[in-house]
C-alpha cells in the first residue's frame, strides 16, 4: 500500500459500522485540526491527535452535541519539536501524522484494544511482537486488565512498564491516563512502538513536567475515555518494508543524515507557513525561523526544489504554499551564515557573533557540540542581559521616548525607524536632525528637524525610497567602537544625549567593516531586525507641525 491509501483504510476502517466490540464501530471522520492548538494556549503547536479534543474528556456530553456521536477518528498533523536533536536517524521527525481513534465514553479497554488488535493483524496483516501495560504506581493502579485482554488476542508477551506508558497531560493541564503501546518488527529487525492507546481516566491539575517531579494532582474522571495516537511515518515504512521512513513514498529516499534534516525541517516549515505561521523572532515564529536556518545549513542547495518535491508527495492530501517565506528566510540566512561562519572558524566569542553578525547562539551551540566542545552559556546570557539593559539607557544611544516593548512588531519598527531617518535626509534634506521619538508595536513616530511641511510629493518618495530599501533585504548589524571613530564616521547620535567612550553602533546595508555602504548608521543599543526584509511594506499616516521648525511623522508597516 502506498502512505495515501494507508490513510484511507484507517479512516474507512473506524468509521465502518460492526466489529469485533458489540458497541461496533461508526466514528465521525473529523478533519485534522490546525497545527496552531485552537483551545490550547499552554503548548505552541498541535502535538497529539487528541488536542482538540482535550474538553470533550471532561465534559464527554458535549460530543453528542457537537459531533453527533461519542466516537471521532482523525489523521492530525503534528509538530514536535523536542527530539529535534534525533532527527537524522531513521523514526525521528518534527512533523508527523498521527493516527487517532477517540470515544469520549462510548467504549473502552476491551473495544479499543480489539479495535487496535483487528486493524493490526487482519486489515494490515502485520505480526504483533508484543505490548506494554501500566505497571501501576502511586493512585494509579496496575493495568491487569489490559494484560488479560491482550492474552485473550493472543498476545502472550505483555511488559509491565512505568512513566513510559502514562501519557499526558499536553501543555499546562488536562486529561491524562494509563496506556497500553503496540510494538511491531521492522525491516531492520528492531521492534518499534507504532501505537498507543491511552485511557483517559484522569485529570492532571499541573503539566506532565510537575506531575514527574510530583507537584501535581490527579483527580479521577468521571467518564472513561479512549484516545489513541499510531504513528503514520513509522507505521508505513513496515507495511512498505522499509529499514527508514525516509526510504517510504513520503519522502525520496534521502540517507545521510544532512539529506534528512534538510527534507524534514523543510517539510515542518512548510506545513507551519501553510497553517499561518511566519518567520519571526518569538514564540512560534522562532521555532518556524530556527528550522529554515537548520535547512539551510545543512542543505548545500537552495530549498525551492525541496519544497517542490514535497508539495507533489501530498498533492491532493494537503493544501501547501510557502508564500515566498522560506525562499526570503533562506536567501537572509544565507547571507549571515557565510558571515558568520568565517567568524566561528576565528573562535569569535558567541555574543559577538549573535549581537554584530546574528548568527544564532542555538547554531553556535550545535557547530560547537559537533567538533566535541561547548560554549559557555553561562557567560553568553550574562552578557546578554547586560545588552538588554544597555539597550533600554539612553547612553547607549536608545531615543527618549523609546521603545514602549521588545514585541516583535515593536522591534520592526524601531528598525524603520533608523530607515526613514536615512529616507528623509536622501529625499527631503540632507540635513534633517531627530528631535524625538515613540514606538510600539502599532506604530512609529518621530519628531525631526525641519523648515517646512512635506509635500505629498516628498512623502510618496520618502516611502517609495524605504521600500526600495526594505526589498533589497539589506543586512543590519552592530558594530562596538570608540565614540571618536563613531562621530567620525557620521554616525548619527540622539539630541543633547551623553555617551560613553564605547558605543554601539547600528548599520544598515553594509558591515561595520565597510561604513561607507551603509545606507544609515546610527548610535543605538538596539534591539533590532536582522534583515530590511523582514519589514515588508512602509507606509506614512499623518505628517504634521508639533512645534516651529519640527515635524512629526507617524507611520506603520503593513
Amino acid at each position: 500500500m502506498n502512505s495515501n491509501e494507508v490513510r484511507q483504510k484507517f479512516l474507512k476502517f473506524f468509521s465502518a459500522k460492526g466489529g469485533p466490540a458489540s458497541s461496533g464501530r461508526g466514528h465521525k471522520i473529523l478533519p485534522s485540526s490546525s497545527l496552531i492548538p485552537e483551545n490550547d494556549p499552554s503548548v505552541l503547536f498541535t502535538t497529539a491527535g487528541m488536542q482538540q479534543f482535550k474538553p470533550y474528556y471532561t465534559a464527554p456530553e458535549n460530543a453528542v452535541r457537537d459531533f453527533g456521536g461519542k466516537n471521532v477518528v482523525t489523521v492530525q498533523k503534528c509538530v514536535r519539536t523536542s527530539d529535534i536533536d534525533e532527527v537524522g536517524d531513521d523514526t525521528h521527525h518534527t512533523f508527523l501524522e498521527m493516527l487517532g481513534n477517540f470515544s469520549f465514553g462510548g467504549y473502552g479497554k476491551e473495544e479499543a484494544i480489539k479495535y487496535s488488535h483487528e486493524f493490526i493483524t487482519k486489515e494490515l496483516g502485520l505480526k504483533i511482537s508484543y505490548v506494554t501495560f501500566y505497571q501501576g504506581e502511586g493512585m494509579v493502579p496496575r493495568d491487569e486488565e489490559s494484560a488479560k485482554i491482550w492474552k485473550k488476542l493472543g498476545i502472550n508477551d505483555t511488559r509491565p512498564d512505568g512513566s513510559d506508558v502514562f501519557w499526558g497531560p499536553t501543555g499546562d493541564s488536562g486529561p491524562c491516563g494509563p496506556t497500553t503501546e503496540i510494538y511491531c518488527r521492522n525491516a531492520s529487525g528492531n521492534d518499534v512502538e507504532i501505537w498507543n492507546i491511552v485511557f483517559t481516566e484522569y485529570f492532571c491539575d499541573g503539566s506532565r513536567e510537575k506531575l514527574n517531579r510530583g507537584q501535581a494532582k490527579l483527580s479521577k474522571l468521571t467518564t472513561l475515555g479512549i484516545d489513541t495516537g499510531m504513528g503514520f511515518e513509522r507505521l508505513v515504512s513496515i507495511i512498505q518494508n522499509k529499514k527508514s521512513n525516509y526510504e517510504t513514498d513520503l519522502f525520496n529516499g534521502e540517507q545521510t543524515r544532512e539529506e534528512r534534516i534538510v527534507i524534514d525541517h523543510t517539510r515542518t516549515a512548510l506545513f507551519l507557513i501553510s497553517d499561518g505561521v511566519t518567520p519571526s523572532n518569538t514564540g512560534r515564529g522562532y521555532v518556524l525561523r530556527r528550522l529554515i536556518r537548520r535547512a539551510v545549513r545543512f542543505s548545500k542547495d537552495p530549498l525551492n526544489s525541496k519544497i517542490e518535491k514535497i508539495k507533489k508527495i501530498y498533492a491532493g492530501i494537503y493544501k501547501l504554499d510557502d508564500k515566498g517565506e522560506i525562499k526570503k528566510e533562506e536567501k537572509k540566512f544565507r547571507e549571515t551564515l557565510e558571515k558568520g561562519m568565517k567568524e566561528f572558524e576565528k573562535g569569535t566569542d558567541p555574543f559577538i557573533l549573535f549581537t554584530t553578525y546574528g548568527f544564532p547562539v542555538e547554531l553556535t551551540e550545535e557547530l560547537a557540540k559537533e567538533r566535541g566542545t561547548m560554549i559557555d552559556r553561562e557567560d553568553f546570557d550574562k552578557k546578554m542581559a547586560e545588552h538588554q539593559k544597555l539597550s533600554q539607557t539612553s547612553s547607549a544611544g536608545m531615543f527618549k521616548g523609546g521603545l514602549a516593548n521588545h514585541e516583535p512588531q515593536t522591534i520592526k519598527l524601531h528598525t524603520a525607524h533608523h530607515l526613514l531617518l536615512a529616507a528623509l535626509q536622501n529625499v527631503v534634506d540632507k540635513n534633517i536632525k531627530q528631535r524625538g521619538s515613540n514606538i510600539n508595536a502599532e506604530r512609529l513616530r518621530m519628531d525631526f528637524l525641519c523648515d517646512h511641511k512635506l509635500t505629498d510629493e516628498e512623502k510618496k518618495k520618502v516611502e517609495e525610497w524605504m521600500n526600495d530599501k526594505i526589498k533589497q533585504n539589506l543586512a543590519v548589524v552592530r558594530k562596538e567602537m570608540p565614540l571618536a571613530e563613531a562621530e567620525k564616521i557620521g554616525a548619527q547620535m540622539e539630541f543633547g544625549a551623553k555617551y560613553p567612550e564605547i558605543v554601539s553602533v547600528y548599520f544598515i546595508g553594509s558591515s561595520p567593516d565597510a561604513e561607507g555602504d551603509a545606507v544609515s548608521i546610527e548610535f543605538c543599543g538596539g534591539p533590532h531586525v536582522a534583515n530590511t526584509g523582514e519589514l515588508r511594506t512602509f507606509k506614512i499616516q499623518k505628517e504634521e507641525a508639533v512645534a516651529q521648525g519640527i515635524r512629526r511623522i507617524k507611520a506603520i508597516l503593513l
